[in-house]
This record gives structure tokens, C-alpha cells and sequence, in this order.
């Protein structure tokens, strides 16, 4: 079973760029190229939030429209740029977000990988949290399949990077998440999205991986002070690949055109020196 995951769309109008600089329309433009050409195809597609960088409902439109030439499911979390409301509005026919409730989590039953979402969206704030009624859906999740594998998709990380202007934002609950997720062998992943840079830590007994971004990256400085800033590294995402022998295997996944492959070319022995044998 293969996973595409790709996070931090930003999306914003054809032509209207990011920041003066990142084309966010044309970024998943071409991840959306990439992954529809995957042989083999991936099962799912995963996003992990901040799907557009304004939330109506013209954005969430595009973004449906962008999404269109994947033949395969896409599941979406919210984050902190995205509103409740109107993504439930926009994707209400796609059958897997709730129609109700404060918050947008769902399980995924159907796949050999079962997917738990969560929503941990803070409105009006960047930072994320697992409040007490969100940790016991979680929790009651994770009781009703102990042996299934499981893959947690969230949008914010619960751990710190090491990187200064990406760890002052503190995640609310996230002691308390990880003594839930330690609890559960099954879990395969903790899928997240937010900090724009290709991150993975071990966690809770488990692996723990941060999607690079589709638009624009935040700059690996890893200098106290350092000011928080972008780079226009190259798309890219990941795709997790699992099967029962192997569990969970992670691979990054570039999403821009680029040459190769190619052939590897034996080079010819060189030939022997007058009087060698």
C-alpha cells in the first residue's frame, strides 16, 4: 500500500504569488502532474492543512479543481490557515469529513493502512493543541483496532525541531498525546504537516514525519536568533510505502520535472599493459 503525502499548499488565485515570490497555484499544479504519474499508483493521497492561504469559498473551490486529475482518494486535515466551516462545505460530497461537531476527525476503515485524522486547528492561533475531548477521540479510536496498522494524520507537529523560530510555538496536550500514541504499538506514523521543511523524529514509540511543502519552504537555520524567513526549495513530499512484511517504509519524493533515469554505463576494463598477463 503507497501513501503520497504532501502538505502546506498556501494556496492563493493563478498569478497572485505567496510572499512577492512563491507561485503556491503552480507548486500543486506540478505535484498534482507528479503524483497522477506514479506507476505504481499510491493508494491515497494525504494533505496535511494549510490547504489555501485565504479560507472562502472561491479558495477551496480551486483548491477542488487543482486536486481534480488525482484518480485516487485524497484525504484532508485542516490547519491553522484553514476554516472549519467552509472546508466542510467544499468537500461535504467526498464522504469522509464529518458533517458535524467542532471538529473535523474521521477514520479511514477501509484501507489494509487504517488512517486516524485529527483536527488540531486553535482558531485565531498558529500554535496547535489535542484538548481533552479531541485525546479521548483519539483514544477510543485507537481501543476499537489495537492490531490494526495505523496512521495518525494531524497538521501540526507535537514535538520540537531544534530549529529556534520553529520551536516557540508550543504544541497544548502534546504530553498528553504522545502517552496516548505510546500506549499503542499499531501505529505505524504521526503524519504532520506546518513547519514547510522535511522533518522526521522518532516519537511516542513510533516515527513521527513533517511534509516538506508545495509552495515554499522555511530556511534550515538552525542559529539561536536566527529570523524566521523562506526559501524556494523545491516541492516535495513523501510517500510511505507499507506491507504486512516490512511495516512502514518512508521515501521523499521530489515534485518537480527533472531528468533521468538513466541507464547505468559499465565502464571498459582498461586494457592490459604490454607484458601483463
Amino acid at each position: 500500500m503507497i501513501f503520497a503525502h504532501i502538505s502546506d499548499i498556501h494556496l492563493r488565485p493563478e498569478g497572485d504569488l505567496a510572499h512577492d515570490v512563491a507561485d503556491t497555484a503552480g507548486g500543486l499544479t506540478g505535484a498534482v502532474e507528479r503524483l497522477a504519474a506514479l506507476d505504481p499508483p499510491a493508494n491515497a493521497v494525504l494533505i496535511t492543512g494549510d490547504l489555501v492561504d485565504d479560507p472562502d469559498a472561491d479558495s477551496y473551490a480551486q483548491l477542488r479543481c487543482l486536486l481534480d486529475p488525482l484518480s485516487v482518494p485524497v484525504y484532508l486535515v485542516p490547519g491553522n490557515r484553514d476554516d472549519r466551516a467552509t472546508l466542510r462545505a467544499a468537500f461535504a460530497d467526498a464522504g469522509y469529513l464529518p458533517g458535524d461537531g467542532a471538529f473535523l476527525h474521521y477514520a479511514v476503515e477501509h484501507l489494509a493502512v487504517r488512517l486516524l485524522a485529527l483536527d488540531t486547528v486553535k482558531p485565531g492561533a498558529k500554535t496547535g493543541e489535542m484538548c481533552a475531548e479531541r485525546l479521548a477521540w483519539l483514544e477510543d479510536c485507537l481501543d476499537e483496532a489495537p492490531g490494526r496498522p495505523t496512521v495518525i494524520l494531524m497538521h501540526h507537529p507535537p514535538f520540537k525541531t531544534g530549529v529556534p523560530f520553529m520551536d516557540g510555538q508550543d504544541f497544548a496536550g502534546a504530553d498528553a498525546f504522545a502517552e496516548i500514541v505510546g500506549a499503542y504499538r499499531n501505529v505505524e506514523r504521526v503524519l504532520c504537516g506546518h513547519l514547510h521543511r522535511p522533518i522526521q523524529r522518532r516519537f511516542a514509540g513510533t516515527l513521527a514525519c513533517v511534509a516538506p511543502s508545495t509552495a515554499f519552504h522555511m530556511p534550515l537555520d538552525l542559529r539561536p536568533g536566527a529570523e524566521l524567513g523562506l526559501v524556494l526549495e523545491p516541492p516535495a513530499g513523501f510517500l510511505h510505502v507499507w506491507s504486512a512484511g516490512t511495516g512502514m517504509v518512508t521515501h521523499t519524493l521530489p515534485l518537480v520535472a527533472h531528468p533521468g533515469p538513466f541507464p547505468f554505463r559499465r565502464r571498459p576494463a582498461p586494457a592490459a599493459a604490454p607484458g601483463e598477463t
